[in-house]
């Protein structure tokens, strides 16, 4: 496994994404299940503008790392980002994530041990940075280096933040 201890600070754009979501917590963990479900759905999906895959989680409380318990659930998603939303193919949902800041962590290494890249993200890179998390959608973005649970895939960890204040 390897991380970028120094992550990009990029400003995301509005993206509109299709997927499909399940409510799940890191206890009672879903997203073997989800993929499996969305991707034979993917090509249904009309207007993607890339090939890309998001895996989101959307957090109904901003404090949900500050008082973490793995019991608690959250939104996740698989999707794509569209161009526009059009048609949405029946069983999938419609999720934009606003415009804001990210930091982005190039993450090296099988899917399955991304845990300890969290951990450093969460608990070492920021409380000591100049940022606090901001509470928007978290994601990975899995381009055409992802390779799920090989040691060479590649992906992108999408963590909102906002400047300490």
């Amino acid at each position: 496994m390897k991380i970028a201890e120094e992550p990009s600070i990029e400003t995301l754009a509005k993206t509109h994404l299709i997927g499909k979501k399940v409510r799940m917590s890191f206890a009672n963990n879903r997203t073997q299940e989800l993929w499996q479900n969305f991707m034979p759905r993917r090509a249904a999906i009309k207007n993607t503008s890339s090939q890309d895959l998001y895996s989101v989680e959307v957090y109904d409380n901003p404090d949900f790392f500050q008082h973490f318990n793995p019991t608690q659930e959250f939104e996740k998603w698989a999707a794509v980002q569209i161009s526009s939303f059009g048609t949405v193919p029946d069983g999938m949902e419609t999720l934009v994530i606003p415009e804001g800041l990210y930091a982005v962590f190039h993450y090296q290494g099988k899917a399955s041990e991304v845990a300890p890249a969290y951990q450093y993200i969460y608990g070492s890179w920021i409380p000591n940075s100049d940022y606090v998390l901001d509470h928007r959608p978290h994601f990975a973005l899995m381009g055409e280096q992802y390779k799920n649970d090989d040691p060479n895939s590649q992906e992108e960890l999408w963590i909102p933040i906002k400047k300490r204040s």
